[in-house]
Protein backbone atom coordinates (compact mmCIF):
# COMPACT_ATOMS: atom_id res chain seq x y z
CA UNK A 1 0.00 0.00 0.00
CA UNK A 2 0.98 3.60 -0.18
CA UNK A 3 -0.37 7.02 0.63
CA UNK A 4 -1.57 9.60 -2.00
CA UNK A 5 0.05 13.29 -1.09
CA UNK A 6 -2.10 15.59 -3.48
CA UNK A 7 -5.40 15.18 -2.85
CA UNK A 8 -7.29 17.23 -0.57
CA UNK A 9 -10.73 16.37 -0.96
CA UNK A 10 -12.57 13.16 -0.52
CA UNK A 11 -13.42 13.48 -4.53
CA UNK A 12 -9.86 13.74 -5.08
CA UNK A 13 -9.67 10.46 -3.65
CA UNK A 14 -12.18 9.26 -5.74
CA UNK A 15 -10.53 10.63 -8.93
CA UNK A 16 -7.05 8.78 -7.91
CA UNK A 17 -9.09 6.17 -8.25
CA UNK A 18 -10.40 6.35 -11.59
CA UNK A 19 -7.49 7.53 -12.81
CA UNK A 20 -6.04 3.92 -11.79
CA UNK A 21 -8.35 2.24 -12.94
CA UNK A 22 -7.89 3.66 -16.52
CA UNK A 23 -11.12 5.27 -17.38
CA UNK A 24 -10.41 7.44 -20.22
CA UNK A 25 -13.45 9.17 -20.45
CA UNK A 26 -16.35 9.81 -18.15
CA UNK A 27 -20.24 11.00 -19.75
CA UNK A 28 -22.52 12.62 -17.51
CA UNK A 29 -25.39 15.23 -17.51
CA UNK A 30 -24.32 17.52 -14.96
CA UNK A 31 -25.94 17.73 -11.21
CA UNK A 32 -25.29 18.96 -7.85
CA UNK A 33 -24.96 15.65 -6.11
CA UNK A 34 -21.60 15.14 -7.71
CA UNK A 35 -20.35 18.66 -7.63
CA UNK A 36 -17.45 17.67 -5.47
CA UNK A 37 -16.72 14.94 -8.01
CA UNK A 38 -17.12 17.45 -10.93
CA UNK A 39 -14.49 19.81 -9.44
CA UNK A 40 -11.56 17.27 -8.93
CA UNK A 41 -12.22 15.91 -11.91
CA UNK A 42 -11.82 19.43 -13.69
CA UNK A 43 -9.23 21.05 -11.48
CA UNK A 44 -7.32 17.75 -9.89
CA UNK A 45 -7.19 15.32 -12.75
CA UNK A 46 -6.81 17.89 -15.61
CA UNK A 47 -7.03 16.58 -18.96
CA UNK A 48 -6.62 13.09 -17.89
CA UNK A 49 -10.00 11.87 -18.28
CA UNK A 50 -11.93 13.72 -20.82
CA UNK A 51 -15.70 15.06 -19.57
CA UNK A 52 -18.24 14.51 -22.00
CA UNK A 53 -21.25 16.43 -21.57
CA UNK A 54 -24.53 14.83 -22.77
CA UNK A 55 -28.18 15.96 -23.28
CA UNK A 56 -29.48 13.49 -21.11
CA UNK A 57 -28.48 10.56 -18.70
CA UNK A 58 -29.43 7.76 -20.96
CA UNK A 59 -27.52 9.17 -24.02
CA UNK A 60 -24.19 9.36 -21.23
CA UNK A 61 -24.99 5.59 -20.53
CA UNK A 62 -25.34 4.89 -24.23
CA UNK A 63 -22.15 6.81 -25.00
CA UNK A 64 -20.46 4.45 -22.65
CA UNK A 65 -22.45 1.16 -23.61
CA UNK A 66 -21.27 1.64 -27.52
CA UNK A 67 -17.29 2.85 -26.20
CA UNK A 68 -17.29 -0.89 -24.09
CA UNK A 69 -18.21 -2.34 -27.41
CA UNK A 70 -15.72 -1.27 -29.64
CA UNK A 71 -12.93 -1.18 -27.15
CA UNK A 72 -13.75 -4.12 -24.88
CA UNK A 73 -12.68 -1.88 -21.67
CA UNK A 74 -15.34 0.60 -20.01
CA UNK A 75 -15.60 4.37 -19.58
CA UNK A 76 -17.17 6.05 -16.71
CA UNK A 77 -20.28 7.25 -16.79
CA UNK A 78 -21.86 9.89 -13.47
CA UNK A 79 -25.11 9.83 -12.86
CA UNK A 80 -27.33 12.65 -10.62
CA UNK A 81 -28.64 11.12 -7.60
CA UNK A 82 -32.13 9.42 -7.74
CA UNK A 83 -33.19 11.35 -10.68
CA UNK A 84 -30.17 11.08 -12.75
CA UNK A 85 -29.89 6.95 -12.46
CA UNK A 86 -34.00 7.37 -13.16
CA UNK A 87 -33.05 8.65 -16.74
CA UNK A 88 -30.20 6.52 -17.35
CA UNK A 89 -31.82 3.59 -15.92
CA UNK A 90 -32.76 2.29 -19.33
CA UNK A 91 -29.40 2.98 -20.80
CA UNK A 92 -28.32 0.56 -18.30
CA UNK A 93 -30.58 -2.08 -18.78
CA UNK A 94 -30.08 -2.21 -22.77
CA UNK A 95 -25.98 -2.69 -21.54
CA UNK A 96 -27.03 -5.12 -19.39
CA UNK A 97 -28.53 -6.65 -22.25
CA UNK A 98 -25.48 -6.66 -24.44
CA UNK A 99 -22.92 -7.81 -21.64
CA UNK A 100 -21.25 -4.29 -22.41
CA UNK A 101 -18.88 -3.43 -19.35
CA UNK A 102 -19.72 0.06 -18.49
CA UNK A 103 -18.77 1.64 -15.28
CA UNK A 104 -21.52 3.55 -13.32
CA UNK A 105 -21.18 6.18 -10.76
CA UNK A 106 -23.41 8.37 -8.88
CA UNK A 107 -23.72 11.13 -6.37
CA UNK A 108 -26.18 10.66 -3.40
CA UNK A 109 -27.64 11.85 -0.44
CA UNK A 110 -25.69 12.99 1.78
CA UNK A 111 -26.85 10.63 3.57
CA UNK A 112 -26.15 12.70 6.50
CA UNK A 113 -29.49 14.57 7.00
CA UNK A 114 -28.02 17.23 8.99
CA UNK A 115 -26.09 18.22 5.65
CA UNK A 116 -29.11 17.85 3.28
CA UNK A 117 -30.50 21.14 1.63
CA UNK A 118 -34.31 21.21 2.31
CA UNK A 119 -36.89 19.34 0.12
CA UNK A 120 -34.42 18.72 -2.91
CA UNK A 121 -31.85 17.03 -1.51
CA UNK A 122 -34.35 14.35 0.43
CA UNK A 123 -36.87 14.24 -2.74
CA UNK A 124 -33.55 13.28 -4.50
CA UNK A 125 -31.68 10.65 -2.35
CA UNK A 126 -33.29 7.21 -1.59
CA UNK A 127 -32.20 4.80 1.16
CA UNK A 128 -30.67 2.17 -0.94
CA UNK A 129 -30.15 4.01 -3.84
CA UNK A 130 -28.61 0.72 -6.10
CA UNK A 131 -32.01 -0.39 -5.40
CA UNK A 132 -33.17 1.11 -8.66
CA UNK A 133 -30.77 -0.87 -10.70
CA UNK A 134 -30.03 -3.79 -8.95
CA UNK A 135 -31.99 -6.50 -10.97
CA UNK A 136 -29.86 -5.52 -14.16
CA UNK A 137 -26.76 -4.80 -12.73
CA UNK A 138 -23.84 -6.95 -11.70
CA UNK A 139 -23.13 -5.58 -8.41
CA UNK A 140 -23.78 -1.68 -7.10
CA UNK A 141 -22.52 -0.46 -3.30
CA UNK A 142 -22.42 2.55 -1.37
CA UNK A 143 -19.33 3.07 0.10
CA UNK A 144 -19.49 4.69 3.79
CA UNK A 145 -15.96 5.88 4.03
CA UNK A 146 -13.48 8.08 1.74
CA UNK A 147 -11.25 5.00 2.97
CA UNK A 148 -13.53 2.16 1.35
CA UNK A 149 -13.82 4.00 -2.09
CA UNK A 150 -10.32 2.75 -3.57
CA UNK A 151 -11.55 -1.19 -3.32
CA UNK A 152 -14.98 -0.27 -3.90
CA UNK A 153 -14.02 1.00 -7.36
CA UNK A 154 -11.42 -1.48 -7.65
CA UNK A 155 -14.02 -4.10 -7.08
CA UNK A 156 -16.47 -2.56 -9.62
CA UNK A 157 -14.24 -2.15 -12.20
CA UNK A 158 -13.23 -5.82 -11.64
CA UNK A 159 -17.01 -7.29 -11.62
CA UNK A 160 -17.68 -5.21 -14.77
CA UNK A 161 -14.79 -6.54 -16.98
CA UNK A 162 -15.06 -10.54 -15.86
CA UNK A 163 -16.71 -12.23 -17.94
CA UNK A 164 -19.79 -12.07 -18.79
CA UNK A 165 -19.22 -8.27 -18.78
CA UNK A 166 -22.15 -5.90 -17.66
CA UNK A 167 -22.94 -2.68 -16.05
CA UNK A 168 -22.19 -1.89 -12.43
CA UNK A 169 -23.52 0.69 -10.40
CA UNK A 170 -21.50 2.65 -7.44
CA UNK A 171 -23.33 5.70 -5.31
CA UNK A 172 -20.90 8.26 -3.93
CA UNK A 173 -22.24 10.44 -1.31
CA UNK A 174 -22.06 14.09 -1.57
CA UNK A 175 -20.96 14.73 2.01
CA UNK A 176 -17.69 12.23 1.23
CA UNK A 177 -16.70 13.78 -1.85
CA UNK A 178 -17.17 17.05 -0.42
CA UNK A 179 -15.15 16.47 2.73
CA UNK A 180 -11.36 18.24 3.14
CA UNK A 181 -9.07 15.44 3.72
CA UNK A 182 -7.88 14.94 7.52
CA UNK A 183 -5.02 12.80 6.65
CA UNK A 184 -3.48 10.63 3.79
CA UNK A 185 -5.88 7.84 2.44
CA UNK A 186 -4.19 4.43 1.79
CA UNK A 187 -4.65 3.16 -1.54
CA UNK A 188 -4.23 -0.13 -2.93
CA UNK A 189 -1.81 -1.56 -5.81
CA UNK A 190 -4.51 -1.69 -8.54
CA UNK A 191 -2.35 -3.71 -10.96
CA UNK A 192 -3.19 -6.69 -8.25
CA UNK A 193 -6.98 -5.83 -8.06
CA UNK A 194 -8.06 -6.41 -11.75
CA UNK A 195 -9.79 -8.87 -13.12
CA UNK A 196 -9.48 -12.33 -12.66
CA UNK A 197 -8.69 -15.03 -15.62
CA UNK A 198 -10.64 -16.18 -18.10
CA UNK A 199 -12.80 -19.19 -17.87
CA UNK A 200 -11.41 -22.30 -19.31
CA UNK A 201 -13.08 -25.26 -20.08
CA UNK A 202 -13.25 -28.70 -19.43
CA UNK A 203 -11.01 -30.65 -21.55
CA UNK A 204 -12.51 -33.95 -21.86
CA UNK A 205 -15.94 -31.67 -22.85
CA UNK A 206 -14.16 -29.70 -25.28
CA UNK A 207 -12.92 -32.70 -27.14
CA UNK A 208 -15.96 -34.73 -27.12
CA UNK A 209 -18.15 -31.49 -28.55
CA UNK A 210 -15.04 -31.54 -31.16
CA UNK A 211 -15.67 -35.21 -31.73
CA UNK A 212 -19.45 -34.89 -32.35
CA UNK A 213 -18.80 -31.06 -34.39
CA UNK A 214 -16.68 -33.30 -36.67
CA UNK A 215 -18.44 -36.28 -37.24
CA UNK A 216 -21.16 -34.48 -38.51
CA UNK A 217 -22.90 -34.00 -42.01
CA UNK A 218 -24.10 -31.18 -42.29
CA UNK A 219 -22.66 -28.73 -39.73
CA UNK A 220 -23.72 -25.13 -39.10
CA UNK A 221 -22.29 -22.81 -36.54
CA UNK A 222 -24.09 -20.31 -34.84
CA UNK A 223 -21.67 -17.48 -32.97
CA UNK A 224 -22.95 -14.64 -30.95
CA UNK A 225 -20.92 -12.79 -28.50
CA UNK A 226 -18.04 -14.32 -29.81
CA UNK A 227 -16.98 -11.84 -31.66
CA UNK A 228 -16.42 -9.34 -28.58
CA UNK A 229 -13.06 -10.54 -28.99
CA UNK A 230 -11.61 -9.48 -32.41
CA UNK A 231 -9.85 -12.58 -32.83
CA UNK A 232 -12.74 -14.96 -33.13
CA UNK A 233 -13.11 -13.55 -36.62
CA UNK A 234 -10.51 -15.20 -37.69
CA UNK A 235 -10.43 -18.23 -35.32
CA UNK A 236 -14.22 -19.08 -36.45
CA UNK A 237 -13.07 -18.79 -40.07
CA UNK A 238 -10.66 -21.14 -39.84
CA UNK A 239 -13.12 -23.58 -37.95
CA UNK A 240 -15.50 -23.26 -40.87
CA UNK A 241 -13.36 -24.05 -42.97
CA UNK A 242 -11.55 -26.48 -41.42
CA UNK A 243 -14.69 -28.44 -40.41
CA UNK A 244 -16.73 -27.19 -43.63
CA UNK A 245 -19.54 -26.27 -41.77
CA UNK A 246 -21.62 -23.37 -42.56
CA UNK A 247 -21.87 -19.89 -40.16
CA UNK A 248 -25.12 -18.49 -39.71
CA UNK A 249 -23.87 -15.15 -37.26
CA UNK A 250 -26.43 -13.43 -35.04
CA UNK A 251 -25.13 -10.22 -36.07
CA UNK A 252 -24.97 -9.60 -31.98
CA UNK A 253 -20.89 -8.86 -32.28
CA UNK A 254 -19.87 -9.15 -35.54
CA UNK A 255 -18.55 -12.64 -35.80
CA UNK A 256 -17.80 -13.80 -39.40
CA UNK A 257 -17.07 -12.50 -43.39
CA UNK A 258 -20.30 -11.53 -44.57
CA UNK A 259 -19.39 -12.55 -47.69
CA UNK A 260 -17.21 -15.73 -47.51
CA UNK A 261 -19.02 -18.78 -49.18
CA UNK A 262 -19.53 -20.32 -46.11
CA UNK A 263 -21.59 -17.72 -44.37
CA UNK A 264 -25.32 -19.11 -44.69
CA UNK A 265 -27.14 -15.81 -42.87
CA UNK A 266 -29.87 -15.38 -44.12
CA UNK A 267 -30.43 -19.05 -45.40
CA UNK A 268 -32.31 -22.74 -45.21
CA UNK A 269 -28.85 -24.06 -43.83
CA UNK A 270 -30.00 -24.32 -40.20
CA UNK A 271 -33.30 -26.19 -41.46
CA UNK A 272 -30.95 -28.89 -43.10
CA UNK A 273 -28.34 -29.32 -40.41
CA UNK A 274 -27.48 -32.34 -38.46
CA UNK A 275 -25.30 -30.48 -35.89
CA UNK A 276 -25.91 -27.21 -34.65
CA UNK A 277 -22.65 -25.40 -32.78
CA UNK A 278 -23.78 -22.19 -30.76
CA UNK A 279 -21.08 -20.09 -29.80
CA UNK A 280 -21.02 -17.85 -26.89
CA UNK A 281 -25.07 -17.34 -27.84
CA UNK A 282 -27.62 -15.92 -25.27
CA UNK A 283 -30.45 -16.53 -26.86
CA UNK A 284 -30.65 -19.89 -28.97
CA UNK A 285 -34.37 -19.50 -29.90
CA UNK A 286 -34.15 -16.47 -32.13
CA UNK A 287 -31.82 -18.13 -34.96
CA UNK A 288 -33.44 -21.62 -34.61
CA UNK A 289 -36.97 -20.79 -34.79
CA UNK A 290 -40.00 -19.44 -37.07
CA UNK A 291 -42.55 -16.93 -35.89
CA UNK A 292 -46.28 -16.24 -36.80
CA UNK A 293 -45.68 -12.80 -35.73
CA UNK A 294 -49.75 -12.29 -36.23
CA UNK A 295 -50.58 -15.55 -33.57
CA UNK A 296 -47.31 -15.16 -31.82
CA UNK A 297 -47.31 -18.82 -32.73
CA UNK A 298 -43.22 -20.26 -32.49
CA UNK A 299 -42.38 -23.75 -34.61
CA UNK A 300 -38.34 -24.45 -34.69
CA UNK A 301 -36.37 -24.68 -37.13
CA UNK A 302 -34.37 -27.37 -36.70
CA UNK A 303 -34.70 -30.83 -38.37
CA UNK A 304 -35.68 -33.91 -35.64
CA UNK A 305 -33.06 -35.14 -34.18
CA UNK A 306 -30.29 -32.60 -34.62
CA UNK A 307 -27.51 -32.53 -32.53
CA UNK A 308 -27.58 -29.07 -30.45
CA UNK A 309 -23.88 -27.99 -29.03
CA UNK A 310 -23.18 -24.64 -27.15
CA UNK A 311 -19.92 -23.42 -26.37
CA UNK A 312 -20.11 -20.33 -24.11
CA UNK A 313 -20.60 -18.82 -20.57
CA UNK A 314 -24.09 -20.96 -20.19
CA UNK A 315 -26.02 -19.80 -17.12
CA UNK A 316 -23.12 -17.58 -15.80
CA UNK A 317 -24.67 -14.33 -14.90
CA UNK A 318 -28.45 -15.43 -15.77
CA UNK A 319 -30.30 -12.81 -14.04
CA UNK A 320 -33.73 -13.64 -11.60
CA UNK A 321 -35.57 -10.23 -13.14
CA UNK A 322 -35.03 -9.92 -16.30
CA UNK A 323 -35.97 -12.88 -18.73
CA UNK A 324 -32.96 -12.14 -21.30
CA UNK A 325 -31.92 -15.46 -20.92
CA UNK A 326 -34.53 -16.33 -23.55
CA UNK A 327 -36.01 -19.95 -24.15
CA UNK A 328 -34.39 -22.73 -22.73
CA UNK A 329 -33.07 -25.66 -25.56
CA UNK A 330 -32.20 -28.77 -25.11
CA UNK A 331 -28.54 -29.59 -25.90
CA UNK A 332 -26.51 -32.77 -26.09
CA UNK A 333 -23.07 -30.84 -25.03
CA UNK A 334 -22.96 -27.45 -23.14
CA UNK A 335 -19.20 -26.40 -22.13
CA UNK A 336 -19.14 -23.65 -20.02
CA UNK A 337 -15.98 -21.17 -21.14
CA UNK A 338 -15.00 -18.28 -22.45
CA UNK A 339 -14.85 -18.06 -25.72
CA UNK A 340 -11.71 -16.24 -25.90
CA UNK A 341 -9.61 -19.20 -24.40
CA UNK A 342 -12.15 -22.06 -26.18
CA UNK A 343 -12.04 -21.14 -29.42
CA UNK A 344 -8.36 -22.00 -30.70
CA UNK A 345 -8.53 -24.73 -27.90
CA UNK A 346 -11.58 -26.28 -30.28
CA UNK A 347 -9.49 -25.25 -33.44
CA UNK A 348 -6.62 -27.27 -32.70
CA UNK A 349 -8.47 -29.98 -31.60
CA UNK A 350 -10.91 -30.30 -34.89
CA UNK A 351 -7.60 -29.98 -37.35
CA UNK A 352 -6.36 -32.86 -35.26
CA UNK A 353 -9.70 -34.90 -35.84
CA UNK A 354 -10.05 -33.97 -39.84
CA UNK A 355 -6.81 -34.15 -40.17
CA UNK A 356 -7.67 -38.28 -39.56
CA UNK A 357 -10.71 -38.49 -42.66
CA UNK A 358 -10.43 -40.80 -44.85
CA UNK A 359 -10.78 -40.09 -48.84
CA UNK A 360 -14.50 -40.86 -48.54
CA UNK A 361 -15.24 -38.27 -45.46
CA UNK A 362 -12.97 -35.87 -46.59
CA UNK A 363 -14.74 -36.02 -49.81
CA UNK A 364 -17.97 -35.48 -48.41
CA UNK A 365 -16.85 -32.76 -46.25
CA UNK A 366 -15.90 -30.77 -49.33
CA UNK A 367 -19.09 -31.28 -50.96
CA UNK A 368 -20.88 -30.14 -48.08
CA UNK A 369 -19.12 -27.04 -48.34
CA UNK A 370 -19.57 -26.50 -51.89
CA UNK A 371 -23.38 -26.98 -51.21
CA UNK A 372 -22.96 -24.07 -48.83
CA UNK A 373 -20.91 -22.10 -51.13
CA UNK A 374 -23.59 -22.65 -53.43
CA UNK A 375 -26.68 -21.57 -50.94
CA UNK A 376 -24.34 -18.44 -49.78
CA UNK A 377 -24.47 -17.12 -53.53
CA UNK A 378 -27.59 -17.97 -54.16
CA UNK A 379 -29.12 -15.64 -51.70
CA UNK A 380 -26.70 -13.28 -52.31
CA UNK A 381 -27.67 -12.82 -55.86
CA UNK A 382 -31.81 -13.21 -54.49
CA UNK A 383 -30.64 -9.92 -52.33
CA UNK A 384 -28.97 -8.12 -55.18
CA UNK A 385 -32.29 -8.69 -57.60
CA UNK A 386 -34.61 -7.63 -55.19
CA UNK A 387 -32.42 -4.57 -55.10
CA UNK A 388 -32.15 -4.09 -58.86
CA UNK A 389 -35.95 -3.90 -58.74
CA UNK A 390 -36.53 -1.21 -56.20
CA UNK A 391 -33.22 1.06 -57.53
CA UNK A 392 -35.63 3.42 -58.77
CA UNK A 393 -38.39 4.14 -55.83
CA UNK A 394 -39.02 6.89 -54.70
CA UNK A 395 -39.07 7.71 -51.75
CA UNK A 396 -35.82 5.71 -51.72
CA UNK A 397 -36.09 1.88 -50.93
CA UNK A 398 -33.46 0.61 -47.77
CA UNK A 399 -31.72 -1.71 -50.73
CA UNK A 400 -30.88 1.65 -52.72
CA UNK A 401 -30.10 3.48 -49.28
CA UNK A 402 -27.47 0.59 -48.15
CA UNK A 403 -26.03 0.64 -52.09
CA UNK A 404 -25.09 4.43 -52.09
CA UNK A 405 -23.66 4.43 -48.88
CA UNK A 406 -21.64 1.49 -49.70
CA UNK A 407 -20.55 2.65 -53.11
CA UNK A 408 -19.04 5.82 -50.85
CA UNK A 409 -18.16 4.03 -47.99
CA UNK A 410 -16.34 1.29 -49.48
CA UNK A 411 -13.36 3.54 -50.47
CA UNK A 412 -12.40 4.20 -46.70
CA UNK A 413 -11.84 2.17 -44.09
CA UNK A 414 -15.15 2.17 -42.33
CA UNK A 415 -16.60 1.20 -39.29
CA UNK A 416 -21.11 0.68 -39.23
CA UNK A 417 -22.11 1.93 -35.65
CA UNK A 418 -25.24 -0.28 -34.91
CA UNK A 419 -28.63 -0.14 -36.97
CA UNK A 420 -27.96 -2.16 -40.17
CA UNK A 421 -31.04 -0.42 -41.77
CA UNK A 422 -32.96 -3.18 -41.82
CA UNK A 423 -30.04 -5.88 -42.57
CA UNK A 424 -29.69 -4.35 -45.94
CA UNK A 425 -25.95 -3.23 -44.99
CA UNK A 426 -25.34 -6.88 -44.16
CA UNK A 427 -26.50 -8.23 -47.75
CA UNK A 428 -24.28 -5.52 -49.37
CA UNK A 429 -21.89 -4.64 -47.96
CA UNK A 430 -18.78 -6.30 -47.44
CA UNK A 431 -17.92 -7.17 -43.11
CA UNK A 432 -14.06 -8.40 -44.04
CA UNK A 433 -12.45 -7.37 -40.56
CA UNK A 434 -13.53 -7.43 -37.15
CA UNK A 435 -13.49 -3.60 -36.89
CA UNK A 436 -15.89 -2.91 -39.29
CA UNK A 437 -19.18 -3.75 -36.43
CA UNK A 438 -19.49 -3.83 -32.69
CA UNK A 439 -23.01 -5.85 -33.48
CA UNK A 440 -26.16 -4.04 -33.65
CA UNK A 441 -28.55 -1.81 -31.44
CA UNK A 442 -31.15 -3.31 -29.12
CA UNK A 443 -34.27 -1.24 -30.75
CA UNK A 444 -35.30 2.12 -30.94
CA UNK A 445 -33.58 5.02 -28.30
CA UNK A 446 -30.89 2.79 -28.35
CA UNK A 447 -28.75 3.36 -31.98
CA UNK A 448 -27.44 7.29 -31.65
CA UNK A 449 -25.80 6.99 -27.94
CA UNK A 450 -24.09 3.79 -28.84
CA UNK A 451 -22.65 5.42 -31.87
CA UNK A 452 -21.52 8.22 -30.12
CA UNK A 453 -19.86 5.97 -28.46
CA UNK A 454 -18.49 4.02 -31.12
CA UNK A 455 -17.25 7.61 -32.69
CA UNK A 456 -15.68 8.63 -29.66
CA UNK A 457 -13.83 5.42 -29.63
CA UNK A 458 -12.49 5.68 -33.28
CA UNK A 459 -11.83 9.50 -32.61
CA UNK A 460 -8.57 10.41 -34.29
CA UNK A 461 -8.27 6.72 -35.72
CA UNK A 462 -8.81 7.81 -39.44
CA UNK A 463 -11.58 5.75 -40.24
CA UNK A 464 -15.09 7.02 -41.47
CA UNK A 465 -17.31 6.30 -38.77
CA UNK A 466 -21.32 5.35 -40.64
CA UNK A 467 -24.56 5.53 -38.47
CA UNK A 468 -27.29 4.54 -41.02
CA UNK A 469 -29.66 6.06 -38.14
CA UNK A 470 -33.23 5.59 -38.05
CA UNK A 471 -35.71 8.78 -37.42
CA UNK A 472 -37.67 6.99 -34.24
CA UNK A 473 -34.50 6.88 -32.90
CA UNK A 474 -33.28 9.61 -33.24
CA UNK A 475 -36.52 11.62 -32.43
CA UNK A 476 -36.28 10.23 -28.82
CA UNK A 477 -32.54 12.02 -28.35
CA UNK A 478 -32.28 14.54 -31.03
CA UNK A 479 -30.25 16.72 -28.60
CA UNK A 480 -27.29 14.10 -29.03
CA UNK A 481 -26.33 15.56 -31.96
CA UNK A 482 -24.62 18.72 -30.25
CA UNK A 483 -22.30 16.08 -28.08
CA UNK A 484 -20.70 14.78 -31.98
CA UNK A 485 -20.14 18.29 -32.94
CA UNK A 486 -19.18 19.65 -29.74
CA UNK A 487 -16.41 16.64 -28.66
CA UNK A 488 -15.73 16.43 -33.14
CA UNK A 489 -16.56 13.31 -33.14
CA UNK A 490 -15.89 12.07 -37.27
CA UNK A 491 -19.29 10.92 -37.59
CA UNK A 492 -21.44 10.64 -41.16
CA UNK A 493 -24.63 10.08 -40.56
CA UNK A 494 -26.93 8.90 -43.29
CA UNK A 495 -30.56 9.05 -41.96
CA UNK A 496 -32.87 5.72 -42.33
CA UNK A 497 -35.86 8.04 -42.34
CA UNK A 498 -38.98 6.29 -42.95
CA UNK A 499 -41.16 8.93 -41.11
CA UNK A 500 -42.82 6.00 -38.85
CA UNK A 501 -42.35 3.78 -36.34
CA UNK A 502 -42.51 1.62 -38.63
CA UNK A 503 -41.78 -1.64 -36.82
CA UNK A 504 -44.86 -1.47 -34.69
CA UNK A 505 -46.83 0.03 -37.81
CA UNK A 506 -46.54 -3.64 -39.32
CA UNK A 507 -48.01 -4.50 -35.90
CA UNK A 508 -51.04 -3.24 -36.39
CA UNK A 509 -51.06 -4.35 -39.85
CA UNK A 510 -51.32 -7.72 -39.20
CA UNK A 511 -54.14 -7.42 -36.22
CA UNK A 512 -56.02 -5.47 -38.64
CA UNK A 513 -55.68 -8.34 -40.84
CA UNK A 514 -56.56 -10.74 -38.65
CA UNK A 515 -59.53 -8.88 -37.15
CA UNK A 516 -60.96 -7.27 -40.22
CA UNK A 517 -60.03 -3.84 -38.94
CA UNK A 518 -59.43 -1.48 -41.69
CA UNK A 519 -55.62 -1.57 -42.67
CA UNK A 520 -55.78 2.07 -43.66
CA UNK A 521 -56.07 2.77 -40.19
CA UNK A 522 -52.82 1.36 -38.80
CA UNK A 523 -50.44 4.85 -39.33
CA UNK A 524 -52.82 6.48 -36.18
CA UNK A 525 -50.57 6.82 -33.96
CA UNK A 526 -47.77 5.31 -35.82
CA UNK A 527 -46.25 8.30 -38.43
CA UNK A 528 -43.75 10.91 -37.93
CA UNK A 529 -45.43 13.24 -40.40
CA UNK A 530 -47.53 16.66 -40.64
CA UNK A 531 -45.18 17.84 -39.58
CA UNK A 532 -42.41 15.66 -40.74
CA UNK A 533 -38.93 16.28 -38.75
CA UNK A 534 -35.99 18.23 -41.00
CA UNK A 535 -33.12 16.39 -39.73
CA UNK A 536 -30.81 18.37 -41.86
CA UNK A 537 -31.75 21.65 -40.67
CA UNK A 538 -32.03 20.15 -37.21
CA UNK A 539 -28.41 19.05 -37.09
CA UNK A 540 -27.26 22.47 -38.91
CA UNK A 541 -28.23 23.60 -35.72
CA UNK A 542 -25.75 21.38 -33.67
CA UNK A 543 -22.94 22.63 -36.26
CA UNK A 544 -23.16 19.82 -38.58
CA UNK A 545 -22.52 19.93 -42.29
CA UNK A 546 -26.14 18.61 -43.27
CA UNK A 547 -27.81 17.66 -46.75
CA UNK A 548 -31.56 16.62 -47.24
CA UNK A 549 -34.39 15.50 -47.05
CA UNK A 550 -33.74 14.00 -50.46
CA UNK A 551 -36.76 11.11 -51.80
CA UNK A 552 -35.26 11.17 -55.54
CA UNK A 553 -33.01 8.25 -55.15
CA UNK A 554 -30.56 9.50 -58.08
CA UNK A 555 -29.50 12.57 -55.35
CA UNK A 556 -28.33 10.15 -52.64
CA UNK A 557 -24.96 8.88 -53.70
CA UNK A 558 -23.40 12.20 -54.44
CA UNK A 559 -24.91 13.63 -51.23
CA UNK A 560 -23.58 10.87 -49.02
CA UNK A 561 -19.77 11.66 -51.14
CA UNK A 562 -19.90 15.14 -50.27
CA UNK A 563 -20.52 14.23 -46.57
CA UNK A 564 -18.12 11.53 -46.26
CA UNK A 565 -15.36 14.01 -47.87
CA UNK A 566 -16.23 16.58 -45.09
CA UNK A 567 -15.89 14.33 -42.22
CA UNK A 568 -12.70 12.94 -43.48
CA UNK A 569 -11.50 16.51 -44.19
CA UNK A 570 -12.85 18.03 -41.16
CA UNK A 571 -13.06 15.47 -38.42
CA UNK A 572 -16.44 16.74 -38.29
CA UNK A 573 -20.04 14.95 -37.91
CA UNK A 574 -22.02 15.74 -41.33
CA UNK A 575 -25.65 14.49 -41.75
CA UNK A 576 -27.66 12.96 -44.74
CA UNK A 577 -31.13 13.05 -44.18
CA UNK A 578 -32.89 10.47 -46.80
CA UNK A 579 -36.49 9.71 -46.94
CA UNK A 580 -37.07 6.01 -47.38
CA UNK A 581 -39.76 3.29 -47.89
CA UNK A 582 -41.04 1.73 -44.36
CA UNK A 583 -38.50 -1.64 -45.37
Amino acid sequence: MDTTDQPAWGSDVMVDSMRALGLPYVSLNPGSSFRGLHDSLVNYAGNEMEMICCPHEKIAVGIAHGYAKTTGTPMGVILHNVVGLLHGAMGIYYAHLDRAPVVVLGGSGPATHDRRRPNIDWIHSANVQGNAVRDYTKWDHEPRSVSDVPTTLARAHRIATSEPCGPVYVALDAGLQEDPLDEPVAMPDFSRLAAPSRIGPDPAALRRLAELLCAAERPVIVPGYAGRDPAAFGLLTELAEVVGAGVDDTGIRLNFPNRHPLCVTGTTAIERADCVLFVDVKDMGKPTQRLDSTTRTITSRLAPGTTVLDLGLGDIGTSSWSEDHAALLETDLQVTADTVVALPMLLALCRELVGADDADRAGRRRAYAAGLAGLHADRRASWEAEAARHAEDSPVSTSRLAAEVWDVVKDHDWVLTAGTAAEWARRLWDFDAPHRHPGRQLGTATQIGISLGVALAHRGSGRLVVDLQPDGDLMFDAGALWVASYYRLPMLVVMYNNRAYHNDWEHQERLARQRGTPIERAYIGMEIADPAPDFAALARSFGWYAEGPIDDPGRVGAAVRRAADRVTATGLPALVDVVCHPR
